[in-house]
């Protein structure tokens, strides 16, 4: 960072950041640590939306913005940085505006791109801290692996339905000594499809709101140095019944970067390392399933083919939207296996084609099933392509 003492403030600074100012451990010496920072937020959604709002309006000088998302209307329950004049269009452009409306005395940039192991050293080089808001285990691990061979402290968050965790790694203390990083925490990322997203799982929209908020307090401490830091603890926030809990973190010897005998010293395929397969996959596991497309299925209805549809989603989903498909869970599909005829072509479709996929799967191995087709793209694509009236989630 600059050095402190070559930081000075317009009497319009000096007025917007008064209260951060007239604080005693705070003081201008931390406006100034502030201002000589440079934070990269990767991901401007739901905790990006807190997160950047309050980096600026504190006064952080220098903020980088990475993400290659366009604002969509399911966006709005949670991502308040944007509002309707928004969607369609690119999230970090629509970020940098707000932000700057909001402190027009730092600077932004923006990073319109997917972080990859290909761009992810150069772009975070550039920065002191990086903070993470990203909602899938190949980019955290990316992320917090070339924080750790950069040298850089990551902020780390993450949010599911109604639970939030915070921690920061990577951080090196007054006497220093490193704290852990997210691989100390989490040595290998879960089975691919065992922990959904925020669009599979859903997240309460002001949840993002509160750990958002906590991650930009946590980067402030610690471009600031006034307080303690969240290194070698993790902070675990369950809305729901209003419990927190902070557990310790500790180094592990086997961690790859920084254990006892380390054997990574580059950054390698994060897709590959956490299981998913690529995008245009779905982000879907195992052997392939005969599909169909919506434009096929909605020809052979009105064919007037003798089809079976069924919807393997949860009743809750099933509520919200529906093409009329007889409803049998995922999880119910083998209890279930007895109304599924196999005398004709039988159809199924989840949300966007991936637990479709599983239940097929688990159809034909477990009773031989031969006459299963997956929806291709699930009730998205239908409503997409052939009803754009249908309500999407």
């Amino acid at each position: 960072m600059q050095l402190t003492k070559e930081i000075t403030f317009s009497k319009q600074e000096i007025e917007r950041y008064s209260r951060h100012l007239i604080i005693p451990e705070f003081n201008i010496e931390g406006q100034r640590k502030l201002k000589a920072a440079r934070v990269l937020v990767v991901g401007s959604g739901g905790l990006g939306s807190p997160l950047l709002q309050y980096l600026a309006a504190a006064g952080v000088g220098t903020i980088g913005i990475v993400d290659y998302d366009v604002v969509d209307e399911t966006n709005l329950q949670r991502q308040v940085l944007f509002g309707l004049e928004s969607v369609g269009k690119a999230k970090v452009e629509e970020a940098k505006k707000r932000i700057l409306s909001l402190n027009p005395h730092i600077k932004v940039k923006t990073y319109n791109t997917l972080l990859s192991s290909e761009n992810a050293l150069d772009i975070i080089r550039d920065y002191d801290v990086v903070a993470d808001g990203t909602d899938n285990f190949p980019t955290r691990y990316l992320v917090n692996d070339a924080c750790v061979l950069l040298d850089k402290v990551n902020v780390y968050a993450s949010i599911f339905r109604f639970e939030g965790q915070v921690s920061v790694f990577n951080y090196v203390d007054e006497q220093g000594r490193r704290g852990p990083n997210y691989r100390d925490l989490f040595p290998a990322p879960p089975p691919p499809g065992l922990v959904p997203s925020c669009a599979e799982g859903g997240v309460i929209g002001v949840l993002p709101g509160i750990i958002g908020s906590l991650q930009a307090l946590e980067v402030l401490k610690v471009v600031s140095g006034v307080g303690e830091p969240l290194s070698g603890r993790l902070f675990l926030f369950d809305a729901l019944n209003f419990e927190t809990r902070i557990l310790k973190v500790h180094p592990d010897p086997a961690n790859p970067l920084t254990g006892a005998n380390p054997t990574q010293t580059e950054l390698i395929d994060y897709v590959q390392f956490c299981g998913v397969p690529h995008e245009e996959k779905e982000h879907d596991e195992g052997p392939a399933v005969k599909s169909i497309t919506v434009q096929k299925l909605k020809a052979r209805l009105d064919a007037g083919e003798d089809l079976q549809i069924i919807d393997v989603r949860e009743p809750h989903e099933y509520e919200i939207v529906n093409i009329g498909a007889a409803l049998i869970p995922l999880g119910q599909i083998r209890e279930q296996a007895g109304a599924i005829a196999r005398d004709k072509p039988v159809v199924l479709h989840c949300r966007s084609g991936v637990r479709s996929a599983k239940a097929i799967r688990q159809l034909e191995e477990a009773f031989g099933f031969t006459n299963l087709y997956n929806l291709q793209g699930g009730i998205l694509a239908y409503a997409k392509e052939i009803d754009p009236a249908l309500p999407v989630y």
